[in-house]
């Protein structure tokens, strides 16, 4: 699930963020910036204790995503879903969804256990009576508390046939989540990170939303670090062996714009030129030697061809 980047623009700035290179800092939008509120928190990192609790959390975040699969067809509703998330995760799991009314620095609470964002919807769905149709992609963001420790993940769902410009768009942001993956390890830069998010992004002529971004989690549901998906290498925090975050591009088939959506229920957001948005989503560790994703289940879809085998294990 996630997270505005307002609260830290200067920081950014300082780091050479810069409308000559990714576009303008947008400024502080009204309710964006209360969304995900963890100003005045520091990194934290995770002990051998922390890090099987984060593991335990992320895998059953992946089961839940597992387990709607097969629901996710054309009629189905996205309220459907959501007793189905729910259910599993408290009745299955004797776990917590962690969105249902998450508040946030914001003042309405999430009433759902999952958040589906439906082709231009760009994230923050809130789940509906309304069925999805054939043609449709779905993003599903789940989020798992297990002992006190969070696991954060999202999927793109296609449902029934869809058209290649939509599964192209599916495609190449599930690849640019990995772009940013394959390069976690001690000593490189969060900055390292955008940026080779932003260049696979848009050498495929997509473009990379700014306004929320990855974010540090754990006991917290939003921690520190901010990860953007966009920057200059050699920039922002210096990762460490224990940090935990996810990495989770919202990619645009059209501009990079955004607005609140025609709901208006204070937490969707859509695409203000109407075109197609993506979305995949990952916990990731850093080990001292490179990475280890949390959010791995039987179901998972493997990273691409790209990704060494060894760094992906």
């Amino acid at each position: 699930m996630g997270r505005n980047k307002e609260e830290r623009d200067s920081q950014y700035a300082d780091a050479g963020v810069s409308p000559a290179s990714t576009g303008p800092i947008l400024p502080a939008r009204s309710r964006a910036n209360t969304l995900w509120d963890n100003s005045g928190m520091t990194i934290t990192i995770k002990d051998a204790q922390g890090i099987e609790g984060m593991r335990l959390a992320g895998r059953l975040t992946a089961e839940v995503l597992d387990y709607l699969t097969p629901y996710v067809l054309p009629g189905v509703t996205t309220n459907a879903l959501d007793k189905l998330v729910h259910d599993y995760i408290v009745d299955v799991q004797q776990g917590i969804p962690a969105p249902l009314n998450y508040k946030g620095g914001g003042n309405t609470p999430y009433p759902k256990s999952v958040c589906t964002s439906i082709n231009h919807q760009v994230c923050h769905g809130i789940p509906n009576d309304k069925p999805l149709k054939k043609g449709d992609i779905v993003n599903i963001d789940v989020t798992v508390i297990k002992d006190g420790w969070h696991g954060d993940s999202s999927r793109m769902y296609l449902v029934g046939e869809t058209s290649i410009a939509a599964r192209r768009l599916c495609s190449v942001t599930f690849e640019a989540m990995w772009k940013g993956i394959m390069l976690v390890r001690p000593g490189i830069h969060l900055g390292d990170i955008g940026f080779a998010i932003q260049q696979f992004t848009e050498g495929h002529g997509f473009s990379v939303v700014r306004e929320f971004c990855g974010h540090g989690i754990g006991r917290g549901f939003h921690e520190e670090p901010q990860v953007l998906h966009y920057g200059r290498p050699g920039t922002l925090d210096v990762l460490q062996a224990g940090m935990v975050f996810t990495i989770e591009p919202m990619i645009n088939a059209g501009r990079r714009e955004i607005k609140d959506g025609p709901e208006k229920d204070g937490w969707t957001i859509v695409t203000k030129d109407h075109s197609l948005s993506a979305q995949w989503e990952h916990t990731v560790l850093v080990t001292p030697t490179g990475y280890e994703v949390l959010t791995v289940s039987a179901g998972t879809p493997p990273p691409p061809a790209f990704v060494p085998r060894a760094a992906a294990a």
